[in-house]
Formats: C-alpha cells, sequence, structure tokens
C-alpha cells in the first residue's frame, strides 16, 4: 500500500509543475498585453528579422550550448501581424535555416505563439528556408521587427548590411521599426544622412544588463544596454527582483521606432507598431 503522505507529495507536484506556466505568468512572464486590439491591415507587409547564430560560444570558442532566436520573440510579433491579415515574411542575417533556442520551447516558457508555430507547417518553411538580408528591400514593409534571442547578440550588431538597411528603410518613412530584446542590436549600426547614429537622442528599450547577469550570460560580444547608451539612445527599462519578469515597450519621439524591453514584450510591441500603422491611414 503505498503511504497516504507519499501520494499528497507527489500530487502537490504535479499540480505545481502543471500550474507553473500560469503562476510565471502572473508574475510577468510572458504576461497578456491588456490593452490588445484587433487590428485590419489587409494588404500591408511586414518582415520579422533574425539572427544566424546558433552557439552560445565564449570569446574565442567555437562549441557551446545551442541557441539562436528566442521562440516567442519570433512567433509572438509574426501572428499578431498575421491575424491582422498583414503579409509576413521571415529574414535573417544568413539566410536559410534559423536557429530557435530549444530552451525557448520548454514547457514553462512555452507560449501559444510557440504552440502554434508547432503545428503550423507554412510559418516553419519560412523559418526554415529565410530570406538573406542582402536580398531584401526593406522599404517595401509596413513593419520591420528584429526579434532577439542569445544568438542575435553575435551578428545583429556586427551587420553592416543590416545597419544599412535599417537607414534605407528609415528614410523610406513607410516601414515602422521594431525591435524586442536582444534584437535592438540591429539598430546599433544604423545612420542618418550626416553619418551620425541614427538611434541617438531616441528613447529606446532591449534587454537590461541586469538580467544578463542573473542568467549568468554575460560573455555574449554586445549586451543591448550597453551598446544603446553606447550608441547615445536615452535606455528605457523597468525592473523587478528578476528583471526577466519585467517588461516596457518604448516608442520614440518621430514614432519610428518601437522597442521591447525583452522576451515578454512581444506582443505590445507589435501592437504598438500596428497602432501606428493604423493610424497614419
Amino acid at each position: 500500500m503505498i503511504p497516504s503522505a507519499l501520494i499528497i507529495t507527489v500530487a502537490a507536484i504535479t499540480l505545481f509543475v502543471v500550474f507553473l506556466p500560469s503562476i510565471l505568468k502572473s508574475f510577468g512572464l510572458h504576461a497578456d498585453y491588456k490593452a490588445s486590439k484587433a487590428f485590419n491591415l489587409k494588404g500591408k507587409k511586414a518582415l520579422i528579422i533574425t539572427t544566424s547564430h546558433a552557439v552560445l560560444n565564449k570569446p574565442g570558442k567555437t562549441t557551446g550550448q545551442k541557441t539562436g532566436v528566442f521562440g516567442s520573440e519570433l512567433t509572438v510579433p509574426y501572428y499578431e501581424f498575421q491575424d491582422a491579415g498583414m503579409e509576413v515574411e521571415v529574414a535573417s542575417i544568413k539566410g536559410g535555416e534559423i536557429p530557435i533556442d530549444p530552451q525557448s520551447f520548454y514547457y514553462i516558457l512555452k507560449t501559444k505563439a510557440d504552440k502554434r508555430f508547432l503545428k503550423d507547417n507554412n510559418f516553419q518553411a519560412k523559418v526554415k528556408n529565410s530570406l538573406k538580408i542582402d536580398d531584401v528591400d526593406f522599404t517595401k514593409y509596413d513593419a520591420i521587427m528584429l526579434a532577439g534571442g542569445w544568438g542575435a547578440a553575435y551578428d545583429l550588431g556586427q551587420s553592416e548590411v543590416l545597419g544599412k538597411k535599417i537607414s534605407e528603410a528609415y528614410y523610406a518613412e513607410t516601414p515602422v521599426i521594431g525591435s524586442v530584446c536582444h534584437g535592438a542590436l540591429g539598430l546599433i549600426q544604423a545612420k542618418d544622412k550626416s553619418g551620425n547614429l541614427l538611434i541617438k537622442g531616441r528613447d529606446m528599450s532591449g534587454v537590461t544588463n541586469k538580467q544578463l547577469k542573473q542568467f549568468f550570460i554575460t560573455h555574449t560580444p554586445k549586451h543591448p544596454e550597453t551598446e544603446l547608451k553606447k550608441a547615445g539612445a536615452n535606455f528605457k527599462a523597468n525592473t523587478k527582483a528578476l528583471d526577466a519578469l519585467a517588461s516596457i515597450t518604448v516608442i520614440d519621439h518621430e514614432k519610428r521606432f518601437v522597442t521591447g524591453q525583452n522576451q515578454n514584450s512581444g506582443h505590445e510591441t507589435a501592437q504598438k507598431m500596428m497602432e501606428i500603422i493604423t493610424d497614419r491611414t
């Protein structure tokens, strides 16, 4: 006969595991954006850009744990745009198959958008055969979203091509440019017509140095908070005991850039981008 105390313990652990995602959500992890709206942007186009880097390697090393784009930072904006009627394309630094951080699909971290992606053959095909940014005309889109994840620390901020194309998109005036988490690194090489950094003096957000330290991952080559400040942006962020449970989305004074703090910010960031697009039409 199984002791009743053991049964109670197993039942308690099972209930805790089952409800853990909901508990974390109540504390801020992938929390719902309460001001969410339904948009009709049929005929508009969105482009989501990700990393091509797949290894969380230390300086001078080529091996490490698998990484890439953080799942929800790709899937949440994608479905936000698609559900509003937008045509959504996916590109990466090198093109081809996009690495997705396997940890982002862990039980406690997996979002509804992630689950939807795992059943969506069309979206999966786009991720497996992503466009190369060199071959994409950024000026043809209404929304451009830079997704984050640890991989982005290795190639978004280092890409001169991405910096040039962000500048072209800005001067085309049509695209609203957004980012979440490490995706903000894709903005740091963009320049204005005088050769000055385009984001200087603008309110912007990205993952905090505090969050990186709390995850014990500070060996990546570029950190969003550090790089945004270095580029002259006015860095904005919320904080909690664990910054992974905090979030903020910031819009610059021209309403051209919409930047979200971390993995919790994709929903709000995409929504605010679409609100700007809607207000223009």
